[in-house]
């Protein structure tokens, strides 16, 4: 079977491929072992269908690989999906996992004299600058994106800017850095994407992996 005829699945790395393997794997996908070898570097793993390859990547990656169809199914954060609304994404299915939210959080000791209510320009420090600037524009306040790949907890404390816009799931690490919460942006679960087009094209063969995933979901929930 030639690489264009092959079928590949994209995952994040990190806490969602945790949640996301046992729905995989109950939809009859068994990666090579060197997927589950923690000193392995490999990015793109064989499966038990051959026709079927895996790679792994970074879950804002994701998108744009299903996007653009260099994958065709990829599991995918609707965080992800809402910041770059990608028009060749299809995400027809929630997968129920990876529940967390994005929130606006401060210090703890600048909300008596900071309230949401009084801010008009704003400047944020986040890994979203789109849904932040949707989220605060819809409140007639402007916000001055500063655009963080991560350690996001550190700006307000290095003085960087007062407020980020982050994932929160336990809160832990807002509380271990001094920060609250102060505004929720969006609820997230990640959800089972498709490269649009390819849906199309290969439709019988794409809505077979819809149905699946859609009974590893619900046979989860049961």
């Amino acid at each position: 079977m030639s690489a264009s005829e092959r079928t590949i699945l994209a995952l994040p790395k990190g806490r969602i491929l945790d949640e996301a393997m046992p729905l995989v794997r109950a939809a009859g996908i068994e990666p090579e072992p060197d997927f589950d070898d923690p000193k392995s570097r490999k990015l793109r793993f064989s499966t038990n269908l051959p026709h079927l390859e895996i790679i792994r990547v970074r879950s804002f990656d994701v998108a744009t690989f299903v996007a653009f169809g260099a994958a065709h199914i990829g599991i995918c954060g609707n965080d992800v999906l809402m910041e770059f609304d990608y028009p060749d994404i299809y995400a027809p299915l929630d997968l129920d996992i990876g529940h967390c939210h994005l929130a606006v959080a401060a210090p703890v000791d600048t909300l008596a004299e900071d309230h949401p209510s009084r801010w008009s320009h704003i400047r944020v420090a986040t890994k979203y600058p789109s849904l932040t600037q949707k989220h605060f524009a819809a409140r007639g306040v402007q916000a001055e994106c500063v655009k963080l790949n991560g350690a996001m907890e550190l700006a307000p404390n290095l003085g960087l800017c007062r407020r980020i816009v982050d994932l929160v799931s336990t809160g832990s690490t807002l509380k271990a850095n001094g920060l609250v919460e102060v505004e929720r942006v969006c609820d997230v679960t990640s959800r089972l994407i498709f490269h649009r087009p390819s849906f199309k094209t290969r439709s019988a063969e794409m809505q077979g992996w819809l149905t699946r995933f859609k009974e590893a979901t619900d046979a989860r929930a049961s």
